[in-house]
């Protein structure tokens, strides 16, 4: 009963024969969550992901052995305190932000969801807990450091492919993986001659569609030919690509730390947003499912509330008109 929560006839059979099945632990539950989502990396998963869910459960692992002094718990220890203590831990002990250990909290409550789904706990352990969400800071580039990006001469080679791979992102909004999935085949040209990227994303298998403009274009033929198998570039791992992006940052002056998914938040906020472009058309050419993600990506900047309350400013002059009324009879 404190197991699973219900017992039949053939439960109490089967563990009189000495058949019961044996009770799960928490990391074993884990290994076997991480097991069925490394089998559709490539499918439906992402490999950055997976890597998140390791070091989840490297965090659950230390964190079992230093408070409990064993090598796992069974999941009916899974309760309040134990979340609460966890979170508690990660932020504390280990020094986590609060982004990375709601994270892990994140892939903890899933868990806990897959061991309710197999009955082999009788309550939702994450009940009562609220995590502590973080701030939501500011992600996306200035105009000027955009500018800057793509206008800095770069000595080097490698580090100018790079920033050339970055600036194609800010200007298509596409992810690293999706880049490096990006092929030939996936550049379609209309009856207008304009030229699109159309494929799915390989994080949720959403499909999307972006119009390339024209630096982007530029780029892609200034690569042509360097990658095989048909693909457009030939795209390096997101952990060598952010480095030297850091590199690129500090040589263009810019403070803020340059990642590759940086430019999705560009691309939605100063190349999209602030020209002018509908979130509804963002949030289709990001391949987001929900407008609410895209929601995070956008920042509106204060040139672009400029611009939009003078445009309403011009839209409803002289549509509406104030009674005339001496100020000391309205006082009265």
């Amino acid at each position: 009963m404190e197991r699973t929560g219900t017992v039949t006839a053939l439960d109490v059979k089967n563990a009189f024969q000495g058949i019961a099945s044996e009770q799960k632990t928490l990391l074993v539950l884990f290994r076997e969550m991480m097991r069925e989502f490394h089998s559709r990396i490539g499918i439906d998963r992402s490999a950055s992901t997976y890597h998140s869910y390791r070091k989840t459960y490297k965090h659950l692992e230390r964190f079992i052995k230093e408070k409990y002094k064993v090598r796992d718990i069974p999941l009916v220890r899974l309760d309040l305190s134990f979340i609460e203590l966890f979170d508690f831990y990660l932020r504390v002990e280990r020094g986590l932000n609060p982004g990375s250990t709601l994270i892990c909290t994140i892939y903890l409550q899933k868990a806990a969801r897959l061991a309710l789904h197999k009955n082999l706990i009788s309550r939702p352990p994450f009940m009562g807990y609220k995590p502590e969400k973080p701030e939501l800071q500011k992600r996306s580039l200035t105009k000027d450091e955009l500018e800057r990006i793509i206008s800095n001469p770069i000595e080097s080679a490698s580090q100018c492919f790079i920033r050339d791979l970055f600036v194609f992102a800010c200007m298509t909004g596409i992810s690293h993986a999706d880049l490096k999935n990006l092929t030939w085949k996936n550049i379609i040209t209309e009856d207008d001659g304009c030229l699109w990227i159309s494929m799915s994303r390989q994080k949720t298998g959403v499909p999307f569609n972006v119009k390339l403009l024209d630096i982007p274009v530029r780029i892609m033929e200034k690569y042509k030919g360097l990658a095989k198998d048909g693909h457009v570039f030939p795209v390096l791992g997101q952990s060598r690509i952010n480095y030297v992006l850091k590199n690129i940052g500090k040589q263009c002056g810019i403070t803020t730390p340059l990642t590759f998914h940086r430019a999705r938040h560009c691309f939605a906020s100063q190349v999209c947003l602030s020209q002018g472009v509908p979130i509804e058309t963002v949030s289709r050419m990001l391949g987001h499912r929900d407008i609410h993600t895209t929601q995070i990506y956008a920042t509106v900047s204060t040139q672009k509330i400029t611009n939009d309350m003078q445009k309403l400013s011009q839209r409803i002059a002289g549509k509406f008109s104030l009674t005339k009324q001496p100020a000391e009879t309205a006082v009265n």
